[in-house]
């Protein structure tokens, strides 16, 4: 999948499990519902072969360890990089620059899908180094960001955003530039800057095309939850109270409107229990 889009408009299934993941390091998730977030995981887990996150699980007490499956996927993976490079190799030598880019591009990839977080890195910058057009390089940029936020490495996130700056400086399509904003956004969350993420959530309400980091209902959440805490009176009515796109969907995830329209109408008990 090139682009980084999720899938038929789907949240990209490594977000799915890293929420998953979270879950089952909060204190307030009761021990039933733990029990089935491990069995859920485990799945995720054994269906991408992602063999270095169940070590990295076991060792950390969340999955029991499992010899026999470790031994597996590591099998499978190791047979599918050898088809992946004989792929490649065949590209190289009777096809075209495009056939050999979505070669790296597939070896990429499927590294993404097993956990094999540094060999993806590393191979998204061979195929970057296969690619021309701006809009491709933008997207191997949206693959690296989805890592960053599985792994929770700011750091890579942030070195990523301002990648993807330079590129729109030399060129770029609006719908990619649009999508760019919600992942900034939802980076300057995850550091406290509450304000730029209102801001940048704001600004794509109405173009809201990033469903591989998470449903629309989500990001109405984000952007209701930023801007009730940074944004005036006046402009909360304006933009966010009155805003037809919230007022679509905001019923639809529990507690939000009643937490929003207390606050505005100065309905204070309301505001503080509603979630």
């Amino acid at each position: 999948m090139d682009g980084g889009a999720g899938e038929d408009g789907k949240q990209e299934r490594h977000l799915v499990l890293a929420h998953k993941l979270f879950l089952l390091s909060h204190p307030s998730v009761d021990d039933l519902s733990k029990v089935a977030l491990r069995a859920e995981v485990l799945d995720a887990v054994k269906s991408d072969d992602m063999a270095p996150l169940f070590e990295s699980l076991v060792t950390g007490g969340v999955l029991e360890a499992d010899a026999a499956l470790l031994a597996e996927m590591r099998g499978r993976i190791d047979e599918e990089i050898r088809k992946l490079d004989e792929k490649i190799a065949d590209a190289e030598e009777n096809l075209g620059e495009s056939e050999v880019r979505e070669a790296h591009l597939a070896k990429s990839l499927y590294f993404i899908r097993v956990g094999e977080k540094e060999k993806a890195l590393e191979q998204l910058k061979v195929t970057e180094g296969k690619t021309v057009a701006v809009g491709q390089k933008m997207d191997l940029v949206f693959h690296t960001l989805q890592i960053g936020f599985f792994y929770m490495d700011f750091d890579l996130i942030s070195k990523s955003i301002d990648k993807a700056k330079n590129l729109f400086e030399e060129g770029g399509d609006w719908e990619r530039k649009n999508r760019l904003k919600v992942y900034e956004g939802l980076y300057c969350m995850a550091i406290r800057d509450f304000k730029k993420a209102a801001s940048l959530f704001l600004d794509s309400i109405s173009t809201f095309t990033t469903y591989e980091l998470f449903p629309y209902d989500t990001f109405v959440f984000y952007t209701v939850l930023t801007s009730v805490i940074t944004l005036d009176r006046v402009s909360l009515k304006q933009k966010v109270v009155d805003a037809p796109e919230i007022l679509a969907v905001i019923g639809k995830v529990p507690h939000l409107s009643e937490f929003l329209n207390s606050l505005y109408n100065c309905q204070y008990k309301s505001f503080f229990v509603a979630f």
